[in-house]
């Protein structure tokens, strides 16, 4: 988990981005598809390279540029082309909580396993009830680890459902407007 929230796996998935719509826009015919080619062989960044760029540039995208534009040449005219910072960023950022999620989800499946073989297991092990903090009626562990479960199991769909969610990036150049991206580019 930790190594999906570094500085160098956040950069990496913004060149997986910046790469991505490269090889779009080659296929969409507007840019050179050995441009495109290029910049997926040779694009690379230094994160320390990044940091001093944004002393100067104040703008940690601006930054990231500069740096994938020294590793890529002339052709990084093409990087980034057409493209608002959060276009970028966004789309990044859901590559970087796809594997987090997988990563809760796997825990919350494992958790839910145990919490219903412990419900199972307590059953009849009697515990007090209580409703608005005070004691009411008896009840059993078994019975209170299983309402945990149902609630987890609904936890999990909840989850699945938002991991679906962030699965789509948003590729329309600066306020949104398509001006210098068309609308298919996105599902490519």
């Amino acid at each position: 988990m930790s190594r999906v929230w570094t500085e160098q796996n956040r950069f990496g998935q913004m060149l997986e981005v910046e790469i991505a719509v490269a090889l779009a826009m080659a296929e969409a015919g507007l840019i050179p598809k050995k441009a495109a080619r290029h910049i997926q062989k040779k694009a690379s960044f230094k994160v320390s390279e990044i940091k001093a760029f944004e002393k100067v540039t104040k703008h940690d995208v601006t930054a990231f540029l500069k740096s994938v534009g020294r590793s890529v040449g002339k052709d990084s005219r093409f990087v980034h082309m057409g493209l608002t910072s959060s276009d970028v960023l966004d789309t990044a950022f859901s590559l970087q909580i796809l594997p987090a999620m997988d990563f809760v989800l796997k825990k919350a499946e494992a958790l839910k396993k145990v919490v219903q073989k412990q419900s199972f297991k307590y059953k009849f092990t009697p515990a007090i009830g209580r409703t608005h903090g005070i004691h009411a009626e008896p009840t059993t562990f078994g019975l209170k680890l299983l309402l945990y479960y149902e609630e987890l199991k609904r936890d999990i769909v909840r989850l699945k459902r938002a991991r679906e969610n962030i699965t789509f990036g948003k590729i329309s150049g600066a306020v949104g407007t398509h001006a210098m991206v068309s609308p298919t580019l996105e599902k490519k």
